[in-house]
């Protein structure tokens, strides 16, 4: 039902993020560890929704650290898939989520969809390196002493931006309000096509049912 509800969001957020490329250009993403303004208050400067840019933002941060985690791994035995950790991280979300008086399983869900959206990069980079070798990575960043450290952030700021926003995203107006914040945070981002495909399977588990 959830799905359903929100899919006229995400064909909105399909047209939100057409108009972000073109106004964008051929620009690639941003590097994610360029911060710009913070986004509640420039949207709300803009006169858009704020109530769920926190949550889209650090959705938009996790996503831009699958081209470290796709470099770290490409041209390595190291498989994008790794059951195991998404497991320990799935569980681990699950008991924390518990503690601040979230549904566990519809956080766990959130955060499925962020590990599908940033497979969903890296197997699109490593097509594109595949198929243009000029564009491969020339430095392999440190997995595990620089990437999964950010990650793990993310993670702790996205439960409490998830903790923040529960009565938001139990409104039957979340779905719009979730395009708007997502179609800010990929133009700020300068996210491209595929970062913002990315970006749509981030989205589907953030608005809650009623």
């Amino acid at each position: 039902m959830r799905a359903r509800r929100l899919r006229p969001a995400l064909t909105l957020l399909g047209t939100l993020t057409t108009a972000a490329t073109l106004a964008l250009g051929t620009a690639g993403p941003a590097i994610a560890a360029e911060r710009p303004v913070p986004l509640r208050h420039t949207a709300t400067a803009h006169g858009l929704t704020p109530d769920l840019t926190p949550v889209t933002e650090l959705l938009a941060q996790r996503l831009l650290l699958a081209d470290k985690v796709a470099a770290a791994k490409y041209g390595t035995d190291t498989p994008i898939d790794d059951p195991e950790r998404e497991a320990r991280i799935l569980d681990d979300v699950r008991a924390r989520a518990a503690g601040l008086g979230l549904d566990p399983d519809a956080v766990a869900a959130v955060f499925r969809d962020q590990i599908e959206a940033n497979k969903l990069v890296q197997r699109g980079l490593y097509a594109r390196w595949d198929a243009n070798p000029g564009e491969r990575p020339t430095e392999r960043p440190d997995l595990a002493k620089e990437v999964r450290p950010a990650l793990d952030r993310i993670t702790t700021q996205l439960l409490a931006a998830l903790d923040d926003t529960e009565r938001v995203r139990t409104l039957p107006s979340c779905g719009p309000r979730l395009v708007t914040a997502a179609g800010w945070s990929a133009y700020t981002h300068r996210l491209d096509g595929l970062h913002l495909k990315g970006l749509g399977r981030a989205l589907p588990s953030v608005c809650a049912a009623p």
